[in-house]
Formats: structure tokens, sequence, C-alpha cells
């Protein structure tokens, strides 16, 4: 299904890491919708190496906000996802970063701001699988706190220009 050349673009475009969420509740159909987008993330061989965490109990995110060194804003999320990657597959950090990347993207299209919080190679992501209750052959790819966006501050990007080469890289 096309949507036209601009929707897209826009949601692309004006996606920023939010860190600070109203207290307003996020609807069962865009944490569905969003968690649909994930899972339908390429990935090498189809292997969809991922398992998917939802977390809404504030207990639960005041323990994930104190495990994740910087992730302290976790606790003041509406929900907060845990993307996990199946460690004997060859390439789970490519496939849940890209899971990751449109969970993030189907979140901001209904207007809910995330911010993703490392998971990967963390001290803390055994902590956080053992938290939640995740089996022992995942592993913590990544945190995404997610909520209506208390306010709107865009960080200020690098010029495109001085970020791309063509076919090979010169310093002129």
């Amino acid at each position: 299904m096309y949507l036209g050349p601009n929707l897209g673009l826009t949601i692309l475009r004006t996606r920023h890491s939010i860190r600070q969420y109203k207290d307003e509740p996020i609807e069962e159909k865009i944490v569905r919708d969003a968690l649909d987008c994930a899972h339908l993330a390429p990935t090498a061989r189809n292997e969809q190496p991922w398992l998917f965490g939802v977390v809404k109990e504030k207990e639960t995110l005041k323990k994930i906000a104190d495990l994740a060194d910087h992730g302290k804003f976790i606790a003041g999320a509406q929900v907060c996802f845990a993307v996990f990657g199946r460690r004997d597959a060859k390439y789970y950090l490519e496939d849940c970063s890209a899971a990751t990347t449109q969970l993030i993207l189907g979140l901001w299209a209904y207007g809910i701001g995330s911010c993703w919080v490392a998971g990967d190679k963390k001290e803390y992501a055994e902590d956080v699988r053992a938290l939640l209750g995740v089996p022992e052959e995942y592993t913590l790819v990544s945190l995404v706190p997610a909520g209506y966006p208390k306010d709107l501050k865009i960080a200020e990007k690098k010029d495109l220009d001085d970020l791309v080469f063509q076919e090979s890289y010169s310093e002129n």
C-alpha cells in the first residue's frame, strides 16, 4: 500500500529521541501496530531471531531504569519495549537493530516519542533479561521507552553534504 511520497519521508525526517513523556496512556492498538512494524523488519535468511517484551507496570519500568546506566528516564515512560535476539543467530544484532528501528518509526507514525537505549554488550543486559524472565538463549539488544512527548526539541544535525561521498572517499 503506497501512502504517497511525503508521509513516509515526514515520519523519517522528523523522528528524534524523546526522553520525557506525558502521563498519558498509549492505546493497545498503537502498541500492537508498532510491534507489527518491528516484526516485519528484514532479517538475514528471514531468520527473525527476535523476541519482543512490552513493559507497562511502573514498578518494573523503575527497575529497568535503575539497571540501565543511561536510561534513568525509562521510569517515566508509558511503555518500554525490550528487544531480544537469539544468541545463536549469526546476525541477531543486525536483525534486531532493524526491528528496533522499525518499532521506533512505527511509534512515531502515531506521534509516540521514544529513545533507543543500548542493550547489546551492556553490563545490565543479563539483569534485564533475568528481570523479565526471558530464556537464556536470548540476549538484550535494545530498550525502547516510549510515550507522548512532553516537549519537542529537535537536535540539529550535520549537513548532509559533509557526510556523503560519491564512488570513493577523498578529503577534498
